[in-house]
């Protein structure tokens, strides 16, 4: 019998990946990157030139399907392999990135009439343009005491789908009005791979209020929030909400046409992409943290029990793996505060000594700042550049460097950015830890764990625990393959639960991350200073940084 293969399709921020799997090893046979067409749309509409507000983040619907015509051939190709022996086909995406669509299944700026109206479009994850509706929905949901809200942290993050759908609503009811269903884009390429519509328990949950006991909040909540809102759930949020590994149904012809794949392979619901990334590193059960590391992190845990956990980004039962409760937090800047700081901090002399070193900026700085012992820079930082993500859930709050001197060098700064996010990291284990939920081993995958060395040894300094690291470069989209191998089931080459195919397939370094003990007691020091200047900032005894923002808009708008 021929080897059997699984494709797992990663969709990122600014392109998207497809990765061939062998089922027998989960090794990675071949992976091809599609870069995103329209990139992030942030400024204008493509076409119109029309401008968005501030904090808009969008996307094009068919750069989604590029990455299938484009990657899929490609891994196929570049393997040599036949159509027939790929039994399965896995999807991860970010998350919550949401559009509206008709009844056929359309994204509305697919069509003429929308095409130039904002909010016809996809609105990407770190789309934070409805941070009021989430505001106002904390507000009422506190009020009404809605037994949901300590799920989350105690509260609604302005990038899900509940906020992102009353900013419609509020700004363009037309739009609301004309779309049939508000869906996940990672629901919406399941849709166009198979001809059948159904979501996610994953999605639902984290980022759409679904609980698998109890349901959506009511018709009366969402009635409070706006009276046109009150049926919401059962008409343009209606579909089965179906667990990860469950099969969407079958690759149609036309879609298989588009991809080189065969008619009737098996498709695996949607899934997230960090979520994705934990059966990949062969977690399982509970007590192990799961980082999933790059532009942001996104913290997984499993747990048997469903408690309270301060700024959890929600617990929900299968969102994880199947049979358990998935535990979420999150940074919601990590590589990014790093990419900002080479883009926009750094000076002329450093890219000019790296260029002449022949090292890319972030390896110079690496390099320099690794001959630094804890504590040496006389720097602490604030990793809140792009807000906080857990355990304050606050997007308006902004970063903060302290102890800066007029003999403080770019390399210190870098190594203190570093620092701040092991901080914001170990800010979450012990939220986590501290309620009950045990994190007694934690693993990384993503970009960021695979190239710098340094960073790594931070956090399990700060942590004071050994991180094992993922022994593939594409740990989201190898998960993705697996759920798509589930979806097929073993009849057909494949596996019967996510258990089994971690098993076979799940991959690890044998190179560890260990604490070195001398750095671990400086590190609790200045864990202390962090806690001190987190607090002070972030639960109101000083707004400052509020302030400051209101102080932005309102010269911003009268410029």
């Amino acid at each position: 019998m021929s080897k059997k293969y699984a494709i797992g399709v990663d969709y990122g921020t600014q392109s998207g990946r497809a990765v061939l799997v062998d089922l027998t090893n989960g090794h990675e046979i071949a992976d091809h990157v599609t870069p995103y067409p329209h990139g992030v749309i942030d400024e204008r509409l493509p076409g119109s030139g029309k401008p968005l507000g501030h904090d808009w983040a969008l996307q094009h619907p068919d750069d989604y399907l590029e990455v299938l015509r484009r990657s899929v051939p490609a891994v196929l190709r570049e393997a040599g392999i036949s159509p027939q022996d790929v039994i399965g086909l896995g999807i991860d995406f970010t998350a919550c990135t949401m559009l509206p669509i008709d009844e056929q299944g359309t994204p509305l700026c697919f069509k003429p009439e929308w095409r130039d109206h904002p909010h016809g479009w996809v609105k990407l994850w770190k789309h934070h343009a409805a941070q009021e509706e989430a505001d106002r929905l904390n507000a009422i949901a506190a009020d009404r005491g809605e037994r949901f809200l300590p799920r989350y942290g105690g509260k609604i993050s302005s990038e899900w789908m509940i906020a992102k759908v009353w900013q419609i609503l509020n700004e363009a009811p037309e739009v609301y009005e004309a779309t049939d269903r508000f869906t996940e884009a990672t629901d919406w390429v399941i849709s166009q791979l198979t001809g059948a519509f159904v979501r996610n328990s994953c999605t639902a949950g984290y980022k759409s209020i679904w609980h698998k006991r109890e349901g959506y909040p009511s018709p009366g909540f969402f009635g409070a929030l706006d009276p046109r809102m009150a049926n919401l759930t059962e008409t343009k949020l209606r579909g089965d909400i179906v667990p990860l590994g469950t099969k969407a149904g079958e690759l149609t012809p036309e879609m298989a046409a588009l991809t080189g794949l065969a008619a009737g392979t098996a498709v695996a619901v949607g899934n997230v992409d960090a979520h994705a990334a934990v059966p990949a590193v062969g977690v399982v059960t509970e007590g192990k943290l799961v980082m999933a590391m790059g532009t942001s992190i996104c913290h997984m845990l499993l747990g048997t029990e469903e408690v309270e956990v301060e700024g959890m980004c929600g617990v929900v039962e299968d969102g994880i793996i199947p049979g358990y409760l998935g535990y979420e937090a999150g940074q919601s800047a990590v590589g990014d505060i790093f990419e900002w700081f080479v883009e926009e901090g750094v000076p002329a002399y450093v890219k000019e000594a790296a260029e002449r070193e022949g090292v890319g900026v972030h390896q110079w700085l690496t390099d320099r700042a690794s001959r630094y012992k804890p504590g040496q820079t006389g720097l602490i930082a604030l990793d809140w550049w792009n807000g906080n993500r857990s355990v304050l859930v606050d997007t308006n709050l902004t970063g903060v460097v302290v102890g800066y001197s007029l003999l403080t060098k770019p390399e210190e700064l870098y190594r203190t950015l570093l620092e701040a996010t092991a901080f914001g990291t170990r800010t979450i284990i012990d939220a986590f830890h501290g309620s009950g939920v045990p994190v007694r081993e934690v693993y990384a995958c993503g970009g960021l764990p695979q190239r710098n060395p340094l960073l790594m040894q931070i956090y399990a300094d700060v942590t004071n625990r050994e991180i094992k690291v993922a022994d593939s470069k594409q740990t989201p989209a190898v998960g993705a393959a697996m759920f798509g191998a589930v979806a097929a089931g073993s009849a057909k080459g494949g596996y019967d639960s996510i258990v089994d195919a971690a098993r076979a397939m799940a991959r690890v370094r044998e190179e560890t991350f260990k604490p070195i003990p001398e750095n671990v007691a400086v590190y609790e020091r200045l864990y202390r200073e962090y806690r001190e200047l987190h607090d002070y900032f972030g639960r109101g005894a000083n707004d400052v940084m509020k302030r400051l923002k209101t102080l932005k808009d309102e010269a911003s708008h009268s410029s």
